[in-house]
């Protein structure tokens, strides 16, 4: 049985165990079978310490014995990571208070919503590919994936509505039978990275429009070197 593709880290003593320097090399290098003899050589760290970190993240079920071999008449264990990489849960950071958290109207525009929700679906995806991959089973998902451009906050908002709306009606067309497996649908927007600098907001903020003259004297005056 294939070991999963993804495996999700939603224990903070398996996140603490994970991120350590040498423990993420490990599992990096433990994509393919290998035994401590063999990582302490490419490593070039003691065997002792490697078969250390190797108890930790065994105990810890993120690598898994695949074999023992009889060796200059020792038994070498050859180990492997238990998945092909590994996702840190982003609830393992949340405070507990902010877990029942109620959903406004608002939460539409709010940034914070739009990275607990891609939390939720990073979650649930890793679990349920997770679960497929063992059963040798397709998990069937789609992803929409595209950028656009808005010259104010009037069109960035007029998009918005537009989609919600688009959404709501066909999943109202589809769904109406009340039948099949049930899907989630998500979609988000952020402005796009630039690669290798900060990203400024594509959009100008809220009530500061360049519409307006003096919005821009004001910002003009703002970036004057003094």
């Amino acid at each position: 049985m294939a070991a999963p593709r993804v495996a999700l880290l939603d224990a903070p003593d398996d996140v603490r165990l994970a991120l350590s320097p040498m423990r993420r090399r490990l599992l990096d290098r433990l994509r393919v079978p290998a035994s401590a003899t063999q990582l302490a050589s490419e490593l070039t760290v003691g065997r002792q310490r490697v078969n250390y970190h190797l108890r930790a993240l065994e105990h810890a079920g993120l690598v898994e014995l695949v074999e023992e071999r009889q060796r200059r008449g020792c038994v070498e264990r050859i180990l492997v990571a238990r998945a092909g990489a590994f996702v840190v849960d982003p609830a393992v950071m949340e405070p507990r208070d902010q877990s029942h958290r109620r959903v406004s109207a608002q939460d539409r525009f709010s940034a914070a919503h739009l990275i607990e929700t891609a939390g939720d679906v990073l979650r649930n995806v890793v679990r349920m590919q997770d679960a497929a991959d063992r059963q040798g089973a397709r998990l069937l998902t789609f992803t929409i994936d595209t950028e656009v451009s808005f010259a104010t906050p009037r069109d960035f908002e007029r998009f918005t509505a537009a989609l919600a709306g688009c959404v709501a009606r066909q999943a109202a067309r589809f769904g109406a039978a009340g039948r099949g497996r049930r899907y989630r649908i998500v979609a988000g927007g952020h402005p796009a990275a630039r690669a290798h600098q900060p990203q400024a907001p594509s959009v100008p903020l809220e009530g500061e429009s360049d519409a307006h003259p003096r919005s821009r004297a004001r910002r003009d005056r703002r970036r004057r070197p003094h």
